[in-house]
């Protein structure tokens, strides 16, 4: 078996856009016919150029190679250019590619990656959402905790059993930094109206992107404190995870991290600190499905837990499954919201989802396809990256 053709897609992400503004698909086939899925997730560049260095390490590394030599291919790569190096960039074009190769050793096989990644752990997969926007909302359900906790009880009907939120405000290229009292008490707010709207029925998490200084997180903390959040994300920049390790060790609240991160080697700086409880590592940028379990076990040792990361396309959300479903460490799963909308419309047969649980396709490979004629039918267009970050202090 040999790897012969390579397509790639990019997919604008209709509005209101929850997931990302567009997803970036690759599409492998090898000379026996046989196709997989992969994705990578928010690279610094136009979605059309991530396309293309898709397909120039595709011709640099990959063709002619057997999808099963995922080490051997996972190594080339990771080397590119003499690098040797976990940049961001390389990781989620190999996530993509090493993605797309397991979907077609699971194929080739007749068995879900999970089965070849250990076996089935969990029969089902608890999931979360972030508390999102509708449609004739009079207010900012991001900045507004009464619309907040109204929502979250909406999600609990559903069978949501934790839900995330993120209300401290802007994350910037010039952070970390102190938040401001005003951000601090609309912390608090969420965090107490959230908690007395919800009872024990659902677990909080509390949503940051790096905003803070390891001290102005601190402070944060212990005003979150006796709310009792499953965890804290993300409290610090992800460059230096011994700054993170003193939130750490200063909070009784798990510290959650991981979706800026790839390779074990990134990851093993940060359990060697001490910095993170619970890993968020991204399969469309982390280094594919291979590298993930090797992270997964890492965390064993440490007796960490893993809760995949999802803001971009249903194929990483596919991985993310595979990985969560043979790992006995796994925590809980990210979704946006019940897996709907265009995250069903694009695949020929939807993720399952139950009453707060994603429930694992037994079907081979990743358990999904991609509907190609919905992909093409919506091409991204715009000029925006897939996330940005404020391109000025905060004050």
């Amino acid at each position: 078996m040999k790897l012969t053709d390579i397509k790639t897609f990019v997919v604008g992400n209709p509005p209101p856009h929850f997931g990302g503004r567009y997803f970036v698909f690759v599409k492998l086939t090898t000379n026996d016919g046989v196709s997989g899925l992969g994705e990578a997730y928010c690279l610094p560049f136009s979605p059309h150029l991530v396309a293309k260095l898709i397909e120039d390490m595709f011709e640099r590394y990959v063709r002619g190679c057997d999808p099963h030599d995922i080490e051997t291919m996972w190594r080339r790569i990771y080397s590119a250019g003499f690098t040797q190096h976990p940049d961001l960039t390389v990781m989620g074009v190999l996530s993509a590619l090493e993605m797309a190769c397991w979907d077609i050793i699971g194929k080739a096989a007749g068995q879900p990656v999970y089965k070849l990644l250990g076996g089935q752990v969990h029969e089902r997969l608890r999931s979360y959402t972030y508390i999102y926007p509708r449609d004739g909302d009079r207010t900012d359900v991001y900045h507004d905790p009464d619309l907040a906790a109204l929502r979250a009880e909406d999600y609990l009907k559903l069978g949501f059993t934790a839900l995330k939120f993120d209300p401290a405000g802007p994350y910037s290229a010039f952070d970390g930094r102190q938040l401001s009292l005003e951000a601090l008490d609309l912390s608090e707010r969420f965090a107490r109206q959230l908690r007395e709207a919800v009872g024990t029925k659902a677990d909080l998490l509390f949503g940051t992107h790096g905003q803070m200084t390891a001290a102005g997180a601190i402070r944060l903390a212990r005003r979150l404190e006796p709310y009792d959040p499953l965890w804290l994300e993300e409290p610090t920049p992800p460059d230096a995870p011994e700054e993170m390790a003193k939130v750490a060790r200063a909070t009784t609240i798990p510290v959650a991290t991981g979706e800026r991160l790839a390779t074990k080697y990134d990851f093993g700086r940060l359990l060697q600190a001490g910095a993170a409880a619970i890993l968020q590592l991204n399969l469309g940028r982390v280094g594919g499905l291979l590298e993930a379990k090797k992270i997964a076990g890492m965390a064993e040792v440490h007796h960490a837990q893993i809760a995949p990361h999802l803001y971009c396309g249903p194929v990483v959300g596919a991985a993310n499954i595979q990985l969560a479903t043979c790992s006995p460490n796994f925590l809980i799963l990210e979704g946006i919201e019940t897996w709907g909308g265009f995250h069903s419309e694009i695949l020929k047969t939807p993720i399952q989802w139950s009453e707060g649980y994603v429930i694992p396709s037994s079907e081979p490979g990743l358990g999904v396809e991609l509907n190609e004629a919905v992909a093409l039918a919506h091409p991204y267009a715009g000029d925006r990256l897939h996330l940005d970050m404020t391109q000025y202090p905060v004050v």
